[in-house]
């Protein structure tokens, strides 16, 4: 099998990167920037302080900041809009996953022509864009060194997969120090999907030699870091890990796929606005149980390195423990099951859950998964994580 890897030109990476960023703009030959973020991050100081940074080295820079979570097409073309007035010659997207991701797309559509959905699935997009530095304010998306974006389409309430090395992002900064004031919350959630991200990249039909190790490392980090990181929300060795495994766990998936978990996912967020990291988490385990059986050595294997059964266990053995465990690591968590998530009852669910199963599959990620299911079985899981 061919495969390719793609990755930011630039990595720079440890507490202290983001004051990397006017040097980055420099080398890039920028004189303004644009930068991309959210109003809490505005409102926290955080888009204050990158914009310091750029203007003491002669980089004049505007914000936009009207970027929501799950962020959505008209996000994108206000900040679009806004990008042209502003003669800006670079972006700098700084954020969690949404704001990264409009950032991207901003860059994308600078260069390419309306309308935006005709870049939704696999490499579409004809020309690079803007350059763009980006800067991950949470150790969870991995946004930051992935050729894929996930926009919201308002008119058919169903959200847009863009991959294309054309959407990745120029200059990665990738700064610990930044996730420190993460919620509790916020960091059990965006963690279980570094996770997720890992485990499907590490079980795709698409997995190969260069993301395999990328992959179980993530997954190690993971293990070794995630819960500290959420009790412990000041321990900066915990949130160096989560950080370094966002990054990689991103690496991996970008260069291999995501599977059924992301598939059934998508959904959920655009119909209930559930955060992405959240709805990942609430069907991991579901979807670990249904899947085993299409990669049994490899869900072993992940088994292993999160320390949930010994080389001396059986592969079936281990993946029984792996989903006992996730699903331990889920209540350790306080990780909701579906039904708390959705606020609706299940009667209502049920009116739309078989186009949210269609829409799961449509999507492509499903095909990548161990076990390929069809809209029956996608309705019976979304049932199983309720």
């Amino acid at each position: 099998m061919v495969s390719q890897f793609n990755v930011p030109s630039t990595i720079i990476i440890g507490g202290g990167a983001s004051k990397e960023v006017a040097a980055q703009a420099k080398r890039l030959k920028a004189s303004r920037a644009f930068l991309v973020t959210d109003s809490y991050l505005e409102k926290a100081g955080l888009a204050g302080q990158i914009i310091n940074y750029l203007e003491k080295e002669g980089i004049t820079a505007s914000i936009f900041s009207d970027v929501q979570p799950d962020p959505t097409d008209k996000n994108v073309l206000d900040g679009l809009r806004q990008f042209q007035e502003s003669k800006a010659d670079i972006i700098v997207g700084l954020g969690g996953g949404s704001p990264m991701d409009t950032a991207k797309v901003i860059s994308m559509l600078a260069k390419n022509a309306l309308p935006m959905t005709q870049y939704a699935g696999y490499h579409k997009v004809p020309n690079p864009g803007v350059p763009l530095i980006v800067i991950p304010t949470t150790s969870g998306t991995g946004s930051e060194v992935t050729k894929v974006a996930v926009i919201s389409d308002t008119e058919r309430n169903v959200k847009m997969m863009m991959l294309d090395v054309n959407l990745l992002p120029t200059v990665a900064l990738v700064d610990y120090e930044l996730t420190l004031t993460m919620p509790a919350q916020l960091t059990a959630y965006v963690g279980v999907d570094t996770l997720v991200h890992a485990v499907e990249a590490y079980v795709s039909k698409k997995a190969n030699a260069m993301t395999d190790p990328f992959a179980l490392f993530s997954i190690r980090l993971v293990a070794e870091n995630l819960y500290t990181a959420f009790k412990e929300p000041d321990n900066k060795k915990a949130r160096e890990g989560m950080m370094l495994a966002a990054c990689q766990g991103g690496i991996a998936f970008a260069n291999s796929s995501v599977c059924l978990v992301h598939g059934m996912s998508r959904p959920i967020g655009a119909l209930y606005h559930v955060p992405h990291g959240l709805s990942n988490a609430v069907l991991f385990p579901a979807v670990t149980v249904y899947s085993i059986p299409g990669a049994l050595e490899r869900y072993a294997t992940i088994a292993r390195v999160m320390g949930y059964a010994s080389e001396k266990d059986s592969d079936e053995a281990a993946g029984s423990a792996l989903v006992k465990g996730l699903q331990e690591l889920n209540d350790k968590l306080e990780v909701p099951r579906l039904g708390e998530c959705v606020k609706v009852e299940l009667s209502a669910f049920d009116e739309r859950v078989e186009k949210m199963a269609s829409d799961a599959l449509a999507s492509g990620s499903p095909g990548n998964n161990p076990v390929v299911p069809d809209v029956e079985e996608i309705v019976e899981l979304y049932h199983n994580a309720w």
